[in-house]
């Protein structure tokens, strides 16, 4: 099995002390390397320690072969485009199980026709961490409004569309709301 444990590692920045440390049950540095190099064969078990090490689902440290992973051919720095220092792949983005989308048709604030806006729900008592974040909210009869979530008031709402000049929308007590956590773009 080839697999991306020394490419996922080394994008997060982490050293092989660092990922050994993260396992549960701790490992040595020693036994992560030997994983990464394929000197020692990599379980099921294994791959899964690790990626919960590495906070990525362990997917992401096989190359599967219906899945193209994406070659680094450059680095964008402050300084301009550079060739990356090792070779590297990129995993395309994944839906988590339950994401919903919102696709774009019209362009309005910072979002442009076409664009596909992911969101994962969040149940009431999750809705916290949306604060300044770009939320879907359900409303009666199968309409919908987005916006900024700018402010919470127990179980009152406040949201500013995305467009200018738009004015602070309130919504009372929603069963969830949809964060947006990824944008999508053609460009």
């Amino acid at each position: 099995m080839i697999t991306a444990i020394r490419e996922v590692r080394r994008a997060k920045g982490l050293t092989l002390d660092d990922v050994a440390r993260r396992c549960q049950p701790p490992t040595t540095a020693q036994t992560i390397g030997r994983l990464e190099t394929g000197t020692r064969t990599v379980s099921v078990a294994w791959l899964n320690r690790i990626a919960a090490a590495l906070e990525v689902d362990a997917a992401d440290l096989v190359q599967l072969p219906d899945r193209p992973d994406v070659p680094v051919a450059a680095v964008l720095e402050a300084d301009g485009a550079h060739a990356p220092r090792r070779p590297a792949t990129l995993v395309p983005p994944r839906p988590e199980a339950g994401t919903i989308a919102i696709a774009v048709e019209a362009s309005i604030g910072d979002y442009r026709s076409g664009d596909a806006i992911w969101c994962e729900r969040l149940a009431p008592a999750d809705f916290g961490p949306a604060l300044n974040r770009d939320v879907l909210v359900p409303r009666p009869a199968g309409r919908f409004l987005f916006g900024r979530l700018i402010g919470r008031d127990g179980t009152r709402l406040q949201l500013l569309p995305p467009g200018a000049g738009g004015r602070q929308q309130v919504v009372t007590d929603p069963a969830w709301i949809a964060v947006a956590v990824r944008l999508v773009r053609t460009l």
